[in-house]
């Protein structure tokens, strides 16, 4: 039987932190799991925590890519923060690009990146900070292009 990701709530953000491998149950549940989740808090952004993840196949892979577009149609960005050079080197081995998925290497920059992204939807005056490794946001298939 697969274990359920827990989804906390950060004022207006949802937070997933994948601390196992997942299995393909689990991925599917925790998909249904976030989008109820997404709907009853009306939150504005995901940020999907696989620091502890070490392997990912192309099922969880195409997965993260799902949770985004699921997330983006009920008005929440989704950013995934941590992830290992091995997995990112996965991904484009298995030519997943992880289409508007946007990447962060740390929890605290995907939530300023969530923030950034609220303020300019808001309408508010921000000026970007410019990342520190000139990657920032960028999937691993579209960082190979730079």
């Amino acid at each position: 039987m697969s274990e359920q990701v827990p989804v906390l709530r950060i004022g207006q953000v949802l937070l997933v932190s994948i601390q196992t491998d997942l299995d393909d149950q689990a991925v599917m549940l925790l998909q249904d799991d976030l989008a109820a989740a997404v709907v009853e808090s009306g939150a504005h952004g995901v940020v999907i925590d696989i620091t502890a993840v070490e392997i990912v196949d192309s099922f969880v892979g195409r997965m993260l890519s799902t949770i985004a577009s699921i997330s983006s149609l009920l008005d929440a960005q989704t950013v995934v923060v941590g992830m290992r050079p091995a997995v990112a080197i996965t991904l484009v081995e298995l030519g997943l690009s992880l289409g508007g998925v946007r990447t962060a290497l740390t929890l605290d920059k995907g939530l300023r990146m969530l923030e950034q992204a609220r303020a300019v939807a808001r309408g508010e005056n921000t000026f970007a900070v410019p990342a520190e490794h000139g990657r920032e946001g960028v999937a691993p298939d579209a960082a190979a292009g730079l």
